[in-house]
């Protein structure tokens, strides 16, 4: 069975590479032994932090992609 091949070119939304770059960061610098609960952590704080009116990850990631 064979998949056609598509055109579609798919983008990665802005800040996306920055914040995801920041976790890897942040994963060789802890060396976690659960990987996927310190990501969930990891975005959690900065969720908190955004929440409470600092900086916005996304939104700063974005600035510096561009």
């Amino acid at each position: 069975m064979s998949v056609a091949a598509s055109n579609t070119s798919m983008r990665v939304p802005a800040g996306f590479r920055n914040l995801l770059e920041g976790l890897a960061r942040e994963v060789l610098r802890e060396q976690p032994t659960n990987v996927v609960a310190f990501a969930a952590q990891h975005f959690q704080k900065l969720l908190e932090q955004r929440e409470a009116g600092g900086i916005d990850p996304v939104a700063w990631g974005a600035m510096l992609e561009d």
